[in-house]
């Protein structure tokens, strides 16, 4: 792998390479103040910004189609549009989809911090050569100006002490993932009047714990949000900054904000084709698996973890409707591991399962398998809706872990 052909972090590279964004991951842990992680808005180039969340195996369906129509990409990167590590089974299972079929494909991700840290030595092992992470904030009281809440392990922290959690996770991030090899560039979103001040000094924090680049972005003000209002730095401005921090880190000047789901040079419009074949990518793989299993007592509600599921409703789209085509028995329990490698090739010929609580291993196998699963309560035939139009399911949603609310042994599900 030539480290020197990413074109983010390479300014030379940006007009020979290019780069695909997958994206798989939609769910995010923090809420920033500057972020609206708007869907289906292909005029929008910024970050959160997707016209199709994809599983895994989709995208590297979808890959393949864009490596036949452009072989000059050479980075694959995962940056949303949520964050990768706030959706971790689909984003390590998609970095290991590339890694295997594309061995010399340089990988990268874009990450806010919070979540990264368990999955470091991995990110090392499969070669992802480079991470970003975003960091707005030195400091908790400015954190707590610009960060509404964080979700860290399903809980939620607000104002300082859910900034101060996120702060030192985030440099916790920059120096584990510096330390491992991996080369690390920082993010900063410029919010005048907000963190403006804190330029120099974030600047020295990171190059203290690894950090090779520094690049500084000024506010997209995006309607809905809290910075809607506040007007984009000017480029005397952003000049100034970045000569400041330029005295303690290398600045990144060529960057395009880019989308969730970008392809291609940097700056480089996304050609209607490829959003297309994102389109039929989903549809091969959709095709190939018509039904979505449902872990439920009566077949109306999702609410069963998927461990005390004896069955799992069996459904299927037929033109407006979705219909129960059958009631599946489920592995019996006490075989560990094996439980849900049966599992996963009982449900082959389905595209999602979706279920009220499920355990980090048999998340991880069934995913591996191709299987979208989806932790969620609510409404089956809207879950359903969701699953067969491609869009986020937006229900409420309660962890359930084993051993606590679940009536398991402690044990995890098996």
């Amino acid at each position: 792998m030539d480290l020197e052909k990413h074109p983010c972090f390479n300014a030379k590279a940006r007009h020979e390479f290019g780069r695909v964004h997958l994206p798989v991951a939609p769910k995010c842990n923090i809420k920033c103040g500057f972020c609206n992680r708007k869907y289906d808005c292909a005029n929008e180039t910024r970050p959160g910004v997707t016209s199709n969340v994809l599983a895994p195996h989709q995208a590297l369906l979808w890959l393949d189609k864009i490596i036949e129509r452009q072989p000059n990409i050479t980075v694959v990167g995962i940056a949303g549009p949520g964050d990768p590590f706030a959706n971790p089974v689909e984003t390590m299972q998609t970095l290991r989809l590339v890694r295997d079929k594309y061995p010399e494909m340089l990988l990268c991700v874009a990450t806010n911090g919070l979540g990264v840290l368990p999955h470091v030595n991995e990110l090392a092992a499969l070669q992802v050569s480079h991470v970003t992470v975003t960091i707005c904030a030195t400091d908790a009281a400015t954190g707590s100006k610009i960060y509404e809440w964080i979700n860290d392990d399903n809980v939620i922290y607000r104002g300082e002490e859910g900034a101060q959690i996120l702060l030192e996770r985030q440099l916790e991030a920059v120096k584990r993932i510096s330390d491992a090899g991996i080369m690390v560039k920082v993010n900063m979103i410029l919010i005048p009047g907000v963190n403006d001040h804190l330029v120099t000094e974030l600047t020295k924090q990171v190059k203290e714990r690894g950090a090779k680049l520094l690049n500084l972005m000024p506010l997209y003000p995006v309607a809905d949000t809290k910075f809607a209002d506040i007007k984009e730095p000017d480029c005397g401005m952003m000049e100034t900054l970045r000569e400041a921090a330029g005295k303690h880190l290398p600045q990144m000047k060529h960057c395009m904000r880019c989308r969730a789901d970008a392809v291609g040079k940097l700056g480089e419009e996304t050609a209607r084709e490829i959003v297309m074949e994102m389109e039929e990518a989903k549809k091969v793989a959709a095709s190939e698996r018509p039904y979505v299993a449902v872990a439920s007592r009566e077949g109306a509600l999702v609410n069963l973890h998927l461990g005390e599921a004896p069955f799992l409703w069996i459904f299927k789209k037929e033109g407006d409707d979705y219909m129960p085509v059958e009631r599946r028995g489920t592995p019996p329990r006490g075989l560990g591991d094996a439980r849900w490698l049966e599992l996963a090739k009982l449900m082959s010929d389905c595209r999602a399962l979706l279920c009220s609580g499920i355990g980090d291993k048999p998340r991880q196998i069934l995913t591996q398998f191709g299987l979208n699963v989806i932790q969620m309560e609510g409404l089956v035939e809207e879950a359903l809706e969701c699953v067969y139009e491609g869009k986020e399911i937006r229900s409420p949603k309660r962890f359930m872990g084993c051993g606590k609310e679940c009536s398991g042994g402690g044990t995890g599900c098996s």
